[in-house]
């Protein structure tokens, strides 16, 4: 995070940091940094946490940083209002309270998905129009009208899901969700749910790409798993699962 609008709350942390005896290695990244060597580069070096500061792409970039790496946990310090559902979800909702939960050092093991060869936390998601969901060698699903799919791994803040369905970043289960929209009468509309639990699909879509923890697209066809307890991940009590 490196937007000069984010100075003050930048030092901000910096000096809670310090106050809670965390100490470490503080670097702002800009166009010119590469996440990756960096982050590979700070390991090697010793680094025994990583902390991401910023919304859900800093985290997404962090994650496919760290993923090949699980003795190293992640910590985070969300900024902003906005695009913060993946540190939301783990019981992190301002910059204050994740100094707080950097200090307790709770540590939980998640499962990770995996599209293509671009890791994620939270979930993907798609239009369905002209989508085709291949859920294994035997059963395919095509959707043609109005609507979303979601895969998810770790709920979204404030996410709700019919089926009064409870998700669990720790079960080794993707939870696949096809909602359709039927528009019936003028200003009237019909919408249906679909659930499917699920540890690996292929995607196509030639129309629409695939969205990634809602920040990172990628082109389609894309197949996605589930990496059983690849990521340590510092988090807390009001996380949802």
């Amino acid at each position: 995070m490196s937007h000069k609008k984010y100075d003050h709350i930048l030092a901000n942390i910096e000096t809670r940091i310090v106050d809670l005896g965390l100490g470490g290695k503080i670097i702002r990244l800009n166009i010119t940094n590469n996440i990756n060597e960096i982050v590979d580069y700070e390991i090697k070096r010793g680094a025994k946490t990583i902390i991401a500061v910023g919304n859900d792409q800093t985290i997404n970039h962090v994650i496919n940083s760290i993923a090949n790496c699980q003795e190293v946990p992640l910590g985070i310090i969300p900024i902003g209002k906005e695009n913060n559902n993946i540190a939301n979800a783990l019981g992190i909702n301002t910059e204050e309270t994740a100094c707080e939960i950097l200090s307790a050092r709770r540590i939980s093991c998640l499962d990770v998905g995996l599209a293509n060869n671009t890791y994620f936390l939270s979930h993907v998601s798609s239009n369905n129009q002209e989508t085709i969901l291949e859920i294994s060698q035997n059963y395919s699903v095509e959707t043609t009208g109005k609507g979303e799919i979601k895969i998810i791994n770790l709920l979204p803040y404030n996410e709700n899901l019919p089926f009064k369905t409870k998700i669990n970043p720790q079960d080794g289960i993707l939870e696949l969700f096809i909602k359709t929209t039927t528009t019936k009468k003028l200003f009237f509309k019909e919408v249906g749910h679909s659930f499917f639990q699920i540890k690996k699909i292929i995607i196509k879509n030639k129309k629409f790409p695939i969205i990634l923890d809602g920040c990172r697209s990628i082109k389609s066809p894309v197949e996605i798993s589930l990496l059983r307890k690849k990521l340590n991940i510092i988090v807390g009590r009001n996380r949802n699962f």
